[in-house]
Parts: structure tokens; sequence; C-alpha cells
């Protein structure tokens, strides 16, 4: 079934943008201008795919259009914003915000489609929230050390990415839903791109003009790398979506889920991150969780 061959993309390339920070912390690529040299890379790439480049002044008429503009806004402030995240309060705390955040779009799918969750659905969509925060679990000797004299606003940080990861997602899929068609995918995904490129070079090139950013190859060969394959890690999502055998509340659980799944074992084996019990526990629930999300309202 084509709908699984797009999970699957999704999950594997969603994976690797988390995986590959890792890389560019190792190797110290300024974060910042990896992801705004990401959004140009994914730009180019789309075109490619496209055939040219796909947005036109007829497309500014489009109703996608707007939501796209609104989508490039979030891709880069929530990208930046899980790396501000891991680096004030932890690394634990911005996975868990970031993956909890799929209870907004099952609750938005509930409220706009007429979309229903009960039975072992229901049970299913529990058991993967404790899921992500059980895998996401890091004790005392895992976690990284925090400057306890930090702001106190930064506390709201989690919250911030919790709520904007959640709109993100709801938002692709409300669009994706009421306005996009398979002819008009790649011009809505390229134009969410150009949006989120337009306002990160904007202040990249700030950066550069008073010496705060220092222009340097690694970082642009690392926005390269991440680039093609963000490009269709979200083109795998939107024909998920839009292939999908099950409901929303269904579909962006299950995406979710592997991707947590999924980034938690090629970090163990690859990193050599460790695990303990209840992450294991959490891996374990997770599997469950899926199942019975995907399959509850058969059992």
């Amino acid at each position: 079934m084509m709908s699984m061959i797009f999970l699957a993309g999704s999950i594997i390339l969603s994976s690797y943008l988390t995986l590959s920070f890792k890389v560019c912390e190792r190797y110290k690529v300024h974060t910042y201008q990896a992801i705004v040299f990401n959004y140009i890379t994914c730009v180019i790439t789309g075109s490619i795919v496209n055939g040219a480049f796909p947005i036109k002044p007829a497309v500014f008429g489009e109703a996608y259009f707007q939501w796209a503009m609104v989508m490039g806004v979030l891709f880069i402030t929530l990208f930046n914003m899980i790396g501000f995240t891991a680096q004030k309060i932890g690394v634990a705390v911005a996975s868990v915000s970031n993956k909890l955040s799929l209870i907004i779009p099952i609750l938005l799918a509930i409220a706009l489609y007429g979309e229903t969750v009960k039975g072992w659905k229901l049970v299913g969509i529990v058991l993967a929230l404790v899921a992500v925060v059980l895998t996401s679990y890091q004790n005392k000797d895992q976690e990284a050390h925090k400057d306890d004299s930090g702001r106190k606003w930064e506390y709201l940080l989690p919250f911030i990415l919790f709520i904007g990861s959640g709109l993100l997602d709801s938002l692709i899929n409300h669009v994706q839903k009421q306005h996009v068609t398979p002819e008009t995918n790649n011009a809505f995904l390229i134009s969410g791109f150009f949006s989120a490129a337009c306002i990160g070079t904007v202040v990249m090139i700030f950066g550069f003009i008073t010496k705060r950013f220092m222009f340097q190859w690694k970082n642009l060969l690392a926005g390269i790398l991440i680039g093609i394959p963000n490009y269709f890690s979200i083109w795998c999502l939107v024909q998920y979506l839009q292939q999908s055998p099950w409901q929303s509340s269904a579909s962006i659980p299950v995406n979710n889920m592997g991707i947590v799944l999924f980034s938690t074992l090629v970090a163990w084996l690859l990193f050599k991150e460790a695990l303990s019990k209840i992450n294991w526990l959490g891996i374990a629930l997770a599997m469950v969780a899926i199942y019975f999300i995907a399959f509850g309202d058969q059992l």
C-alpha cells in the first residue's frame, strides 16, 4: 500500500533530521546557518522535483498560499526553538514537548472534522502519550548540567514548543484536506519552505553584517545534507495524510510515534546512547499504542 511507503519515508527522513543535529553539534556547525541553508535547499529541491520554480503570480491567489506563509514562519521558528530548548532546559524536555504535541492535532481533528476517538483507539492514544514520556525520559545521570541561574521565562519554552509543534502538524493536516490537491502539493510545500528561507536569510544577512555570524563552508554543506531529506520528509507526510486509510486522529499519532521509536533505536545503535529500563518500557508501549491507534476500531 502506497500510504505505508509514504509513512515509512516520513518516519525515516524525519528521524534523520533529528539525528543530524547531533552530528552538527559534534562538528561545531552553526545550527542557525545550517537551518537557513536547509530551507534554501528545500526550495531548490522542490523546484527540481516540480520541473520549475512553482511560485508564480497566480499562486498568490491560491487559498493555500497564505497558510503556506504561516507554515514557513512555524518551520524556522520551531526548528530553532527545539535547539534552544534543549540548550537551556534539556534535550529530554525538548523531545517530550515536541512529541507530546500530537495531542493537539487529535483534538482539532475531533473538533473540526467530527472524528471520533473511543474504545481501544482511545487507549492507544493514552498509551502513546505515556510512551513518548517514558522513551524520552532521562534520569539525573543522563541529563546534561543545567544553568540554575537561567531566567524564569526559559521555563515557558517547552510549553511554547508544545503548542507550536501541534499547530504546525494541525496546519499541514487542515490545509491538505481543505485546499491542496495532488496537482498543487508541491507548490504548497515549496511556498512554505520559501517563506522560511526568506525570513531566515534576512536574519542571517543581518548577522553577517553585524559580525554576529561568521560564514563557514561546513554550515552550507550541513544545510544541504539536511535540506534534501527535510523536503522529502514533509512531501511524504502530505502524501501519507492524503492516502492514509485511517482518520487524522490515528494517522498523525502513528507517524509521530514511529519517529520517536525509530530515532530512539538509531540513536542507541549509532550514537551508543544509553537507554534505561524506563526508555525500553516506553519503546514497548509505543509498539502497543501504534497498534491500538491504527486498528482499535476493528478490535
